[in-house]
């Protein structure tokens, strides 16, 4: 259990009261004009490129000045703009994404490579969906084309199986048999159901929602190694786990995310959900929580086959604070007081100084702490460099690369948004400044190799989701709060935003044990 008297207090999740996620009357500084025209034109050259040297393929290759197809060669980076076209007023271009979308064979992958349901779905049902309700829904063959991925991706729920199979091989339509985890098989679950949901109320097709559910309630109900937090690997033959490996980072951290996301999204009278969710943030507060012993940050630990705890973190795993922040409408009003709030903004600040501490203002891969109850990390603890740099900002690096993650700005928009402070506006706009910076190629934007280094070398891809998520929650920092409330809408893992419905008065049904 943690040290830090802080933690110990009478704190149970129960059954969550509805209402507003966003601040009232929130109002942007004097220099969100500004800031939101980078973010525009950092989109502008970025797709720009894209159209120019790579049109059709998956992504471009921004340093080579090529493209790669690794994402069925459909064009992955046209269906993962699309709604960021539309919210950010590119219309021209949304036009031709959907023209050429239309003109798309999706029941053919353009790549011999076997397809990632998971990636494939979050992407194109995803993006495609999302992009047909953000546009008022006057292009149909949006919704079509996403149906014709859909049915591609059932192909991976073999027999009776529960879980589905994550790749699948479209000539022979037979999945690839290995083993999963609940980041492929579970958290791609909840990822898929989403877009699969509302792929089923367009057509009145039913299976595309009994399949996700069924897989989600398998994980749901399955043992766990700690309450609500099932084992990251599974066996999709089986259903069963393979070993106990337990964290909120990659992995895991869709499954997760969208166990709260779901719940409200759909309104749905089914409490499991909300319930399992309440559940694994109750556990994570008991079991998982840490200090580090420099500058107090706060952080969800992993535990792992061996019922150890590691004090790691990651990029990925920086969604958790604004999915916790998110539990304001669901699960924050917690007995009169804002603590699962709280919690979440300290997650957020934590992994903001994983930008605000390195050389560039960027943050890493993958870090690690040390708290009061250890350094152990599952590998070689930290050498001179890394405990020199622990001592002065209270983590350290161990995989010092940056691929265009959204995670930590995602969770700061959330911050945002729901408390109106303006350390996390500027957060942002120091993110832009960092970017524009660092990342340039001769043509657009790429990642970086090391961000403790100013001089580091730039990686030679462009990410569908440097589109789709990085640009997009840096753009709606900026942005009217009434555009994309959070009140009104939420995000699937890939931040294309979907309708809500009004907030139900609770989620859940009652104390969780």
């Amino acid at each position: 259990m943690p040290a830090q008297s802080w933690f110990m207090l009478a704190f149970v999740v129960t059954a969550v009261n509805g209402g507003n996620v966003q601040k009232e009357g929130l109002q942007l500084p004097a220099s969100a004009a500004t800031q939101r025209n980078a973010v525009m034109a950092l989109f502008n050259d970025s797709y720009q490129a894209y159209t120019q040297h790579a049109w059709g393929h998956d992504e471009l290759l921004p340093v080579s000045v090529s493209y790669s197809d690794d994402l069925n060669g459909w064009g992955a980076s046209i269906a993962d703009a699309m709604s960021t076209m539309w919210i950010m007023g590119f219309y021209d271009w949304f036009n031709t994404a959907v023209n050429y979308t239309a003109s798309i064979d999706f029941t053919q992958s353009r790549t011999d490579a076997a397809v990632s349901v998971f990636e494939t779905t979050i992407r194109y049902v995803g993006g495609l969906l999302s992009a047909y309700e953000l546009s008022g829904e006057q292009y149909p063959v949006l919704v079509d084309k996403a149906e014709q991925v859909a049915q591609q991706m059932a192909y991976a729920w073999v027999g009776d199986n529960a879980i589905p199979f994550n790749y699948i091989n479209f000539t022979g339509h037979q999945p690839v048999i290995a083993i999963s985890n609940i980041a492929q098989a579970g958290s791609s679950l909840l990822s898929v159901l989403v877009p699969l949901i509302l792929r089923s109320l367009y057509t009145g097709n039913d299976t595309y929602r009994q399949l996700a559910e069924k897989s989600v309630q398998h994980l749901i109900n399955m043992p766990a190694p700690l309450p609500g937090m099932p084992a990251q690997d599974i066996n999709p033959s089986t259903g069963n786990a393979n070993g106990g490996y337990v964290s909120w980072g990659g992995g895991s951290d869709s499954y997760f995310e969208y166990l709260i996301k779901y719940a409200r999204l759909t309104n749905t009278d089914d409490n499991s959900y909300a319930d399992a969710w309440i559940t694994a943030v109750n556990t994570s507060i008991n079991e998982l929580l840490r200090t580090s012993t420099v500058d107090g940050w706060v952080y969800l630990a992993d535990y792992d086959d061996n019922k150890q705890i590691r004090h790691v973190g990651s990029h990925l795993a920086c969604f958790y604070g604004g999915n916790w922040i998110l539990g304001k409408n669901v699960g924050g009003k917690l007995t009169n007081n804002d603590t699962l709030v709280d919690v979440g903004l300290q997650l957020t600040d934590a992994c903001w100084n994983t930008y605000a501490s390195t050389a560039t203002g960027i943050g890493p891969e993958a870090f690690a702490y040390i708290s009061s109850d250890g350094d152990y990390t599952g590998g070689p603890p930290p050498n001179a460099e890394q405990s020199q740099f622990y001592n002065d900002h209270g983590f350290y690096i161990t995989t010092a690369d940056y691929i265009q993650r959204p995670e930590v700005l995602e969770s700061n928009f959330y911050a945002w948004r729901v408390t109106g402070d303006t350390k996390y506006f500027d957060n942002a706009a120091n993110a832009i400044q960092s970017f524009q910076k660092y990342l340039p190629t001769t043509v657009a934007y790429a990642g970086i190799n090391n961000v403790n280094a100013q001089s580091s070398s730039l990686i030679d891809e462009m990410e569908t989701f440097w589109f789709a998520e990085v640009l997009k929650y840096l753009y709606l920092t900026f942005d009217d709060p009434e555009h994309i409330s959070l009140d009104d809408y939420v995000f699937n893992t890939e931040c294309h935003p979907f309708k809500a419905p009004a907030a139900k008065d609770t989620y859940g049904s009652g104390p969780v044990d």
